[in-house]
């Protein structure tokens, strides 16, 4: 599978586009006051990211397991200090609504942590290289 994210800004004009595996489809994300850039920050979606992936992935390996869920709550946070610094202090919790046994959800939460594909990419580290 294949991802990628492409942004492109101007006065006034702000394009976010996600692609998986060359289907793409737009993201709304409203330019800053200023005109320029995105009113939404890196650190912001990240953590979406981190809760969008737990989402679904608890959808998925509920399914596996034939597990019921009526509704998922994540809420991630982290802090971040001066420019160029990386951020600390990760963390996320897990609200699910389901008439399953807490110890099965609790089960399918350990479980999806474990295999939560961006979870597990931030845990490893990863290189990022630049081009021009």
């Amino acid at each position: 599978m294949k991802i990628s994210a492409t942004i492109k800004n101007n006065f006034n004009k702000h394009e976010a586009v996600v692609a998986t595996n060359d289907i793409s489809q737009q993201v709304q994300i409203p330019v800053k006051a200023t005109g320029y850039g995105s009113s939404v920050n890196g650190g912001e979606l990240l953590l979406l990211a981190l809760a969008t992936c737990f989402c679904n992935d608890l959808y998925r390996e509920a399914n596996k397991r034939n597990i019921a869920i009526a509704g998922v709550e994540v809420i991630c946070s982290a802090e971040f200090g001066a420019e160029g610094e990386p951020g600390f202090n990760f963390q996320y919790k897990v609200n699910v609504t389901s008439d399953a046994p807490t110890a099965v959800i609790d089960e399918l939460i350990a479980h999806t942590d474990h295999v939560a594909e961006i979870h597990n990419t931030l845990r490893k580290g990863v290189s990022i290289a630049i081009s021009r």
